[in-house]
C-alpha cells in the first residue's frame, strides 16, 4: 500500500514538471517576438514623428502677413502649346546697306563696327573724281542760268524799246530756258548722290579742295553691324561698305515644321523665350512664308518683337511658344503652387494640423498653369501661393507648435 502511494506520487510530479517545461517554453519564445514587435511599435512612431515634423503651423494672421493663398483644387480649361524653334534676326525693314554713290578712294573712316549712329552722321570719306566733275557741272550750269537770265532781262528791255528785234529777244529767251534745264539736270545728279538743298546752296562758296569730297551718311540712327571699308581702299560704286540695324525692333523667325502647319496662323499669339536670364516676350505672329524651304522643309513664320534694352541679339536662338488648343483637365492648378523637393514636384496641402508638402504627378503645361495626375484630389485645398514661403518657414523649424518662428 505504501508502495503504491509512492508510486502515485512520483506520476504526479512528473506531470506537473511537464505541464511547468510546456509553460516555461511557450514564456521564451513569446520574450523571443516581443523585440520584434518593439521595433514595428519604434518604427511607427518615427514614422508618425517624422510625418508630423513635415507639417506647417501658422496662425492666421501669419498666413495673410507672407501673402499665401488658398485655394480648393478643381477642374480648369487649359491652352495646349506647342515648341518651335526659332532665331532672332534684324528687322530687314530697318536694315540698309550703305553704298557709295560714287567711285573713289577712302580719305577717312569715322565709325567702327558696333558703333551707334545717328541720321546725319559722317560714316566716311572719299576723294572723288566724279564727285568733282559733279559739282564742277553744277556751278558752270548755275552761272550759265545767271547768264541767260542777265541776258534775257537786258533783250527783254530792248526789244520793248525798239532797239533789239524781236528774233534777239526770243533767242534770249531760248538760251535762258536751256540753262534752267541744264541746271535743274546737274542739281538732280546732285541729289542722287545724297545732297540736300542745304548742300547746294552752300556748294558756290566752298573751296576747289572740297570739290573731290564725298561724304557717306547714315540714312537713319541705328547700329552699325558690318563694316567693309578701309583707309585708301579704292571703292565702286556698288560697294556695301557698312550694314546699319536699327535694333529696337528684331524678328524673330520661327521655324515650323509640316507637322504643326495646320496650328500656325498669322495673328496667333506667340511667347518667346530666349533662355540666359533675358524675360520672355510676347508678339504675334505678322507673317507666314507661303513656301517651305527645300532643304530643312519647314515653313517661316514671322514674329516683331520690340528691342529697347537691346536683349534680343540678332543669331540668338530662341523657343516660341504656341498655344494650339484647350482642353479640360480635371484638376488644375497655377504653377505658383509648384515645389520641388529631392527632384520630385511637391504642393502643400491644408490640413486639420497645418500644411503638409505632398508629391504631385504633374502633367500638360500651359505658361500659367499645369494640370495634376495624381496626388491631389478634387476638392482639396492647398497652397495656390506662397509655397515656397512655408518651405523656408518648414527649414526654419516652424512646425508642430502651432506658431511660426519669426
Amino acid at each position: 500500500m505504501k508502495i503504491k502511494y509512492i508510486a502515485v506520487l512520483i506520476i504526479a510530479a512528473a506531470i506537473m514538471a511537464g505541464i511547468g517545461f510546456r509553460y516555461s517554453a511557450t514564456g521564451a519564445k513569446k520574450e523571443a517576438h516581443s523585440p520584434e514587435k518593439a521595433s514595428k511599435e519604434n518604427h511607427k512612431e518615427d514614422k508618425e514623428r517624422h510625418d508630423d515634423e513635415k507639417i506647417v503651423k501658422l496662425h492666421a494672421d501669419d498666413i495673410k502677413e507672407f501673402g499665401i493663398e488658398i485655394k480648393e483644387a478643381g477642374q480648369g480649361r487649359m491652352a495646349v502649346q506647342i515648341e518651335l524653334p526659332g532665331e532672332i534676326t534684324p528687322n530687314a525693314d530697318r536694315l540698309v546697306s550703305i553704298v557709295p554713290r560714287v567711285s573713289g578712294v577712302v580719305r577717312t573712316v569715322s565709325k567702327n563696327l558696333g558703333d551707334q549712329v545717328r541720321a546725319g552722321d559722317v560714316l566716311a570719306v572719299l576723294d572723288s573724281k566724279e564727285m568733282s566733275d559733279s559739282k564742277a557741272a553744277y556751278l558752270t550750269a548755275l552761272k550759265r542760268m545767271e547768264i541767260a537770265q542777265t541776258n534775257l532781262k537786258r533783250e527783254e528791255t530792248l526789244y520793248k524799246k525798239k532797239i533789239s528785234p524781236e528774233l534777239d529777244y526770243l533767242d534770249a529767251g531760248k538760251a535762258f530756258a536751256e540753262a534752267q534745264i541744264e541746271l535743274r539736270s546737274s542739281e538732280q545728279k546732285l541729289y542722287a548722290l545724297g545732297f540736300t538743298a542745304q548742300d547746294l546752296s552752300a556748294l558756290p562758296t566752298q573751296s576747289n579742295m572740297s570739290f573731290t569730297r564725298y561724304e557717306m551718311k547714315a540714312p537713319f540712327s541705328g547700329t552699325l553691324i558690318e563694316k567693309h571699308i578701309s583707309l585708301g581702299a579704292a571703292l565702286k560704286d556698288d560697294t556695301a561698305a557698312f550694314v546699319i540695324a536699327d535694333m529696337s525692333s528684331v524678328w524673330v523667325n520661327i521655324s515650323v515644321y509640316q507637322k504643326d502647319m495646320l496650328h500656325v496662323k498669322k495673328g496667333q499669339h506667340v511667347i518667346i523665350s530666349a533662355g540666359s536670364g533675358i524675360p520672355d516676350a510676347k508678339g504675334s505672329i505678322s507673317y507666314i512664308s507661303p513656301v517651305t524651304g527645300q532643304e530643312t522643309r519647314t515653313a517661316i513664320a514671322r514674329v516683331v518683337l520690340p528691342n529697347a534694352k537691346d536683349l534680343l541679339r540678332p543669331g540668338l536662338f530662341v523657343t516660341a511658344k504656341l498655344a494650339v488648343a484647350e482642353v479640360s483637365v480635371p484638376v488644375l492648378i497655377p504653377k505658383t503652387a509648384i515645389t520641388s523637393e529631392g527632384g520630385k514636384s511637391e504642393v502643400f496641402v491644408q490640413t486639420e494640423e497645418g500644411f503638409k508638402p505632398q508629391v504631385v504627378t504633374l502633367g500638360r503645361s500651359s505658361d500659367t498653369h499645369v494640370e495634376v495626375i495624381s496626388g491631389l484630389a478634387n476638392g482639396q485645398k492647398y497652397v495656390a501661393k506662397g509655397g515656397f514661403t512655408l518651405k523656408a518657414q518648414m527649414s526654419k523649424g516652424a512646425f508642430g507648435d502651432g506658431h511660426s518662428n519669426h
